[in-house]
């Protein structure tokens, strides 16, 4: 280096040149992206402060089944608390999306004012990207597809849902990986890409529907009475009325075989409770149609003994039969 640049880098044009613009667009990059951050962070936590107090005006909110808040209040324990954390994590990705633009564009200005040629590293970088993105497309499929489906609030820890293949409580969402812990205990990864439909029993309301069978000579309609009479008491019940929401429906007979008579009930309750209140309402039927004198009728069967000997199922005890038998032989 010799005396004239010694000179030059000393003057005050050198200084208010070049190293003043990359100055300057470091500094304006470092504002626009701390300015960028505040607007996302405050707008989303707006967004998750106004659903955290409707969920407290709602429950302190004395209303009844015939005020349309209601059913609003039904899923507000879960999908406002929901849709708040929503908002948070859409904000938390917002944010590193808007750092690694605001970074990347700083970068490739401050390279061009230094002098460097962007030509060859641009058509260099596009290459490379063309060949990163056929290899990783998958992995960009996993990230695009959990991005939606926490923004769709798809599903979220807690959930009982059924992604096809796996189907449990699911434990983590994440933007690539879905962990789901099956009733055995497997702890299932499944990669968001690779999910194609979501099956979700924990959101808004569940139903728990049962196929009571009854003898084909069975009066329906008394049946349908008793079936009815049972299921509202149980919502007068202490333990298990307060997940029952809507007053029982008797959907009428779903089959009919030469041995009996299906009536289907449905009971609408709050989510994840669907399977407590069948077990309830099953074990109360059980009661009931024995008081009344109800079994549930069996499928014709036929008994062969011997080779040669045929004995109706249900007609007589096979102590009963096999002395038949016997005496027949004789």
């Amino acid at each position: 280096m010799d005396t004239a640049d010694v000179a030059a880098m000393g003057s005050l044009d050198f200084w208010l040149d070049k190293p003043l613009r990359v100055t300057v667009i470091i500094i304006g990059a470092f504002l626009l992206n701390f300015a960028v951050r505040i607007i996302i962070r405050r707008t989303t936590t707006k967004i998750a402060d106004g659903e955290t107090a409707k969920l407290e005006k709602l429950e302190t909110a004395k209303v009844g089944k015939k005020d349309p808040r209601y059913w609003l209040m039904q899923d507000s324990p879960i999908a406002v608390v929901r849709r708040a954390q929503r908002a948070k994590t859409i904000g938390s990705v917002l944010r590193s999306v808007a750092t690694v633009v605001i970074s990347a564009l700083a970068v490739l200005m401050v390279m061009t004012e230094l002098g460097f040629n962007l030509g060859p590293l641009l058509a260099s970088a596009g290459i490379a990207g063309v060949a990163i993105g056929f290899g990783a497309q998958s992995l960009v499929k996993d990230y695009l597809s959990g991005l939606f489906m926490v923004a769709e609030d798809q599903y979220g820890i807690g959930d009982v849902v059924d992604l096809g293949e796996a189907s449990g409580t699911v434990e983590s969402v994440g933007l690539r990986v879905t962990q789901v812990r099956a009733v055995d205990g497997t702890l299932w990864h499944v990669r968001n890409g690779e999910i194609l439909r979501v099956g979700n029993s924990s959101q808004g309301w569940a139903r728990a529907v049962l196929d009571i069978p009854v003898p084909y000579d069975a009066d329906v309609e008394k049946v349908g009475d008793l079936i009815l009479r049972s299921a509202k008491e149980l919502r007068e019940d202490e333990e298990y009325g307060r997940f029952i929401l809507d007053d029982p429906e008797l959907w009428g007979v779903e089959a009919l075989t030469g041995e009996s008579i299906t009536i289907r009930l449905a009971i609408r309750t709050k989510p994840l409770e669907q399977w407590g209140v069948a077990r309830a309402m099953r074990a109360r039927l059980k009661r009931d149609l024995d008081r009344a004198g109800l079994r549930i009728p069996l499928l014709n069967q036929t008994v062969i003994r011997d080779g040669s000997t045929v004995v109706p199922a249900g007609s007589e005890s096979h102590s009963e039969a096999a002395d038949a038998n016997a005496g027949a032989k004789s």
